[in-house]
Order: structure tokens, then C-alpha cells, then sequence
């Protein structure tokens, strides 16, 4: 089973023959065969091996760790399953989630306790727990929230003096960071990994409009960041510098602040206190992200870029959305554009449901904001119904699988690998001799479509393979997308290894359709159709 990653590692051949040139023998692999298993074209002796495309081809089970990483993941490892067309990659997702106990504050945990009972916490992703959230009072709910966002600033302002301290800052500026930060202002929160497509800088870069939304003398607005840049990664840095230079500036010096020596301290008192958690990634770069659960698990609301977990869970009930996934071919325009909505939404929606309080003082609209963000995200963004789905759909067939090949000698393992070869031997005389419609070149809405198609099986048999038909909307390029698939059966077989199979499909909208069909081996045993990077189309 391989989770997939962002990137890959590659190792040149002469350091892995240096490494493991006793190891292939051992396999009964030459070794080209065996560093062709780490290449995307195993042919090419000069290609470097690959770690993460020697665990795609080895594994039964590929995920991705969001639906979004998914779709990315497919498309960017769709050459080493040649013809099968980019939705069809045998990579799924399982999207991340967290643990709850190990992020909320005490205070919210026994608020938990309280009114959703304490089955909350041994399962966590049932629906019907959370619905309870309506039941807690709005005054209560809202100064357990303003509670912590006071533990918040008082840590913050502790770590700002430390910091000055062991920098040998003049006593004056020592002091000052006592006077930092509002108790009562909103607070965005940012912590995280100083990657630089991360973007920790987008919110910054118009720092006059900035000034005015965080320095409005009603509605102030204050800014928390944290975290570290990898030692090498020098751009990433600079995006801490170029914060820590902009906080010193009078006009930021009360409302913007940078915490040192990032660690699981820090971030808890972030997840936990903070009022609207930023997440600024440069879609589709983000896999997944999980401190925005973290903050959601405390009823922190989130405001981020399209991408990561945030793609799927975003709703205009539980938080913002930065831009509507748009991707740029400049990112330098991408991030103008992303900056100037950020700022859009700070001053036009943020920041007023915030502010909005009735005579008790209560952000009533914001407070509902919360209340949703935590029925709708807790239960699908849990680590419970992550590990549900994990054993489900990989870990039990996986041992279900293994323990029926590895049975009476591995016999069945034996036969799988044997028609295997057999099967890659006669697939070169594998062929789709011709498909046609009996319906004609045009169909009704909700008109069932019937197909016929011959294929060529050589040395194979009907059993040995399975067809089917791909069909759905023709994009502008003339591409199928959107694609449905159907199975076809076998019909008749003529003398000369021609195999007819029938199969239909229901025509559900309108428009320039297109259909053609695959065929692919078939086997009880294999974990997927696609476990062999076998695939025939029609022409």
C-alpha cells in the first residue's frame, strides 16, 4: 500500500548497482529488469531510479491524501500506466485527519463532554454526535472561545519577550512586547511549515491596505504567525524575514507577530485561540493540510485558497474560500489576483460578522459560522473515519487478498504469476477489429445505446480479458471527459479468435458524445484491472 507523495527521491544507477547489485539475483531479476522497476521507462538505462515509482508498480493499493491530491496524483503518474485514460490510474484517496484530543483545548473538551455527550470522543466521525452542537449556548460557547484567545495573546506576548531577550533587544523594546496584541481583536492565526508555495506572505502584500484593515480603531484585526523554513531552503527564509521586517514597523508592530522555535506548544495555543485560521497555498500544490481541522475541531473558522483538504470541505456555511480554484500561468498574477480577494473578504465579510455583536455583546452570526464549521467538518475530517477508511479499503483486502495467495504453498499466488505470463506473451495479438452503435450517430436523451464490439484475443480466452465500453461528453478538444464505464459481455465467438461482445450505455444529456472500448486482463486475484499496465483501445 503507498500513500503518495508530493515528489519523489531518485538515486543514479551507479549508486544503487553499488548498493544493490547482490540484491536482483536474489530476485531472479537481471538487473535492468530490476532498475526499469524504479523508472517511468524501464528501458532507459540512463533514467534514475525512482523510490515512489518502485512503490507504485509493486503496490496493490496507491492513495492520494485528499480528493484534489488524487486528481493531481493521477494525472502526474498517468505515464506509467500508458493508454489508461487519467480518471482510470489506479490511485485513489483517502483524505487526512486528525485527532481530536491531542488539538482541542480543555476548556472546549469539557464543553464537549457537557452537551454532545462522551461518545464524542471514542467516535468522533458519527454524524449524528455533532448535530448536537446546537445545543450548546451561544454565551457559553463564546466565552470558552474568547477565553482562549486571551491564553493565546498572553503566550504570544511571552514568547515575543523571550525572543527579544535572547536577541539582546534595548529594554524598551523588551517592554513593549508586553503591550502587544488585543485580548479582543480578531485574530487570524498562521503556522505552518515555511515552504515557499505556501505563500506566508500573500496577506502582506499590499501593506497600506493591509494597514487600514488591522489598525480600524472599531474593528481592529491582528495577525499571529508561526513557524519554520527547512536550513536550506533559503527563500523560504526570507518570507520569514520580510514578516519579521514588515512587524517591525510602527504601524504593525502591535497588530502583526512572528513566534520563533515553531513546535506542538505553539501550535496548540494557535489552533486553539486564534478566530479565522489562513491558509495561502498555491493550488494544486497543497496535498492535503491538516492544522485547518485542528482549528475547525476548536471552532476556529478557516479562510484558504482552494486546495489540500479545504477543496472538499469548503461550503460557504463553514468558512471562506480565497478565489474559486482558479489556476494562473503567471503565479505572480495568481497572487495579486488571491492577495486583492483576501483583503475583499477581510473588509467586507470577515471582519463585519465579527464585529456584528447585539446588546449582550454576542456575535450571534458568527457564533452560527462556528457551530456549522463544527457539525459539518469534525465527523469528515477526523482521524477515526480516516483510519476507517484506510482498513476498509486497503489494510482488509490487502490481508484478505495475501492470505488467499499465500494459502497451501502460495499456490494460488503460483497460478496468478503463471497466467500472468501467459498473458503478457499473447497480449501483443490483443486488437479491437472494429466497434459499431446499432443505433445510429444519433441518440434521444435517456435512449439506451447498444454496442458491438470484436476483439481479437490470440491465444486468449473470453474469461481472460474484460471489456468495456468508455463513453461520455466530448470536451472542445474532442476528448472524452466526465467518462462512464460499462461492461460488455462475450456474445459469440467465431473460428479465426474473434470474440464479439455486446454491451449498452444510457445517453443522460445532450450534446457531442463519444464512445470507444478497452480492453484489459482479467483475473480473480489481481487487486486491480489495471495491475498490469496492460490496456487495448479502439482506434
Amino acid at each position: 500500500h503507498t500513500p503518495v507523495p508530493a515528489g519523489h527521491d531518485s538515486f543514479p544507477p551507479e549508486l544503487m548497482n553499488q548498493y544493490f547489485g547482490e540484491y536482483s539475483p536474489a530476485l531472479g531479476l537481471s538487473n535492468q529488469d530490476f532498475l526499469g522497476l524504479g523508472r517511468r521507462n524501464p528501458a532507459d538505462g540512463r533514467e534514475p531510479f525512482s523510490l515512489t515509482i518502485l512503490a507504485l508498480r509493486l503496490s496493490a493499493h496507491r492513495n492520494a491524501v485528499s480528493r484534489l491530491h488524487g486528481q493531481v496524483s493521477r494525472k502526474m503518474w498517468q505515464v506509467l500506466w500508458p493508454g489508461v485514460p487519467e480518471d482510470e490510474v489506479p490511485v485513489t484517496s483517502i483524505t487526512n485527519g486528525v485527532h481530536f484530543r491531542s488539538w482541542i483545548s480543555h476548556d472546549l473538551d469539557g464543553l464537549y463532554d457537557r452537551y454532545l455527550g462522551p461518545r464524542w470522543q471514542d467516535n468522533p466521525s458519527d454524524e449524528s454526535i455533532w448535530w448536537r452542537v446546537e445545543e450548546i449556548p451561544e454565551e457559553e460557547l463564546w466565552r470558552t472561545h474568547e477565553r482562549r484567545r486571551e491564553r493565546l495573546v498572553a503566550f504570544a506576548r511571552r514568547r515575543l519577550r523571550a525572543q527579544l531577550e535572547r536577541r539582546g533587544a534595548l529594554q524598551t523594546e523588551v517592554a513593549e512586547a508586553e503591550e502587544v496584541l488585543d485580548p479582543e481583536a480578531l485574530t487570524i492565526g498562521f503556522s505552518r511549515r515555511f515552504a515557499t508555495y505556501k505563500r506566508a506572505t500573500l496577506l502582506l502584500r499590499d501593506p497600506d491596505r493591509l494597514a487600514a484593515i488591522l489598525n480600524n480603531p472599531e474593528r481592529p484585526v491582528q495577525i499571529i504567525f508561526a513557524g519554520k523554513a527547512h536550513p536550506r531552503d533559503g527563500a523560504g527564509k526570507e518570507l520569514i524575514r520580510q514578516i519579521i521586517h514588515l512587524s517591525r514597523e510602527d504601524r504593525f508592530r502591535r497588530r502583526i507577530v512572528f513566534l520563533e522555535d515553531y513546535d506542538m506548544t505553539v501550535a496548540r495555543y494557535l489552533v486553539q485561540g486564534a478566530d479565522v485560521w489562513l491558509n495561502t497555498p498555491l493550488r494544486p500544490l497543497e496535498a492535503s493540510g491538516t492544522s485547518g481541522m485542528k482549528a475547525a475541531a476548536n471552532g476556529v473558522l478557516n479562510v484558504s485558497v482552494l486546495d489540500g483538504w479545504w477543496d472538499e470541505a469548503y461550503t460557504p456555511a463553514v468558512g471562506w474560500a480565497i478565489g474559486r480554484g482558479e489556476v494562473y500561468e503567471d503565479e505572480a498574477i495568481q497572487a495579486d489576483v488571491e492577495s486583492r480577494v483576501l483583503c475583499e473578504l477581510m473588509e467586507k465579510e470577515i471582519v463585519p460578522l465579527f464585529y456584528d455583536r447585539g446588546r449582550n455583546r454576542l456575535p450571534r452570526g458568527w457564533i452560527a459560522r462556528m457551530k456549522d464549521a463544527m457539525r459539518a467538518l469534525c465527523p469528515a475530517f477526523s482521524a477515526s473515519r480516516m483510519v476507517r477508511e484506510y482498513v476498509e479499503q486497503c489494510y482488509l483486502p490487502a490481508f484478505h487478498r495475501g492470505t488467499a495467495l499465500s494459502a497451501e504453498g502460495m499456490a494460488r499466488a503460483r497460478e496468478l504469476a503463471a497466467w500472468k505470463a501467459a498473458v503478457r506473451r499473447a497480449w501483443p495479438e490483443v486488437r479491437v477489429a472494429g466497434v459499431e452503435s446499432l443505433n445510429g450517430n444519433e441518440v434521444k436523451v435517456g435512449a439506451c445505446v447498444e454496442v458491438r464490439a470484436k476483439v481479437a484475443l490470440g491465444e486468449l480466452r473470453p474469461d481472460d480479458v474484460a471489456v468495456r465500453l468508455y463513453w461520455g461528453r466530448l470536451d472542445p478538444s474532442g476528448a472524452i471527459s466526465a467518462a462512464a464505464v460499462s461492461p460488455m459481455a462475450p456474445a459469440d465467438m467465431n473460428g479465426d479468435g474473434i470474440c464479439v461482445f455486446t454491451g449498452e450505455a444510457v445517453a443522460r444529456t445532450s450534446g457531442r458524445h463519444g464512445l470507444t472500448v478497452h480492453v484489459l486482463p482479467r483475473h480473480a486475484d489481481m487487486a486491480t484491472p489495471h495491475d498490469m499496465g496492460l490496456i487495448v483501445s479502439a482506434v
